[in-house]
C-alpha cells in the first residue's frame, strides 16, 4: 500500500517563483481579475511584487514596504489608489474590455 501523504507535510506553494515573465504575470494576474474577488487580487499583486522584489516595488510606488505588505495580504481591501500605484511600479496596467 502507498504511503499516505499528510497535507501539513505539502511543501507551502509560493505563486511568485513562477512569475519569472512578463507573460507569466500578465496571465497571473488577468486570472485573478476574472475571478471577481479583490482580497484574491491584493494578494496577487503580492507575489508579484515578491517576484520582483518587494523593496523595488515599494520604492516605485512611493509606498513603504511595510504598507506594501499590509496592502497586498490575503484578505486585504486595498484601496484603488494603492492598486493603481502597485501597477504602476510593477509596469502593469489594469484594462476593462467589454463582457462577451
Amino acid at each position: 500500500m502507498p504511503k499516505k501523504t499528510k497535507v501539513y507535510e505539502l511543501p507551502e506553494f509560493d505563486a511568485a517563483e513562477y512569475l519569472d515573465s512578463e507573460q507569466a504575470i500578465a496571465e497571473y494576474l488577468t486570472a485573478m481579475i476574472e475571478a471577481g474577488d479583490p482580497a484574491l487580487l491584493a494578494a496577487a499583486l503580492g507575489d508579484i511584487a515578491r517576484a520582483r522584489g518587494m523593496s523595488d516595488i515599494a520604492n516605485a510606488s512611493g509606498l513603504t514596504r511595510e504598507a506594501l505588505y499590509k496592502a497586498l495580504r490575503p484578505n486585504a481591501q486595498p484601496r484603488f489608489d494603492t492598486i493603481a500605484r502597485v501597477c504602476a511600479a510593477l509596469g502593469v496596467r489594469l484594462v476593462a474590455q467589454p463582457m462577451s
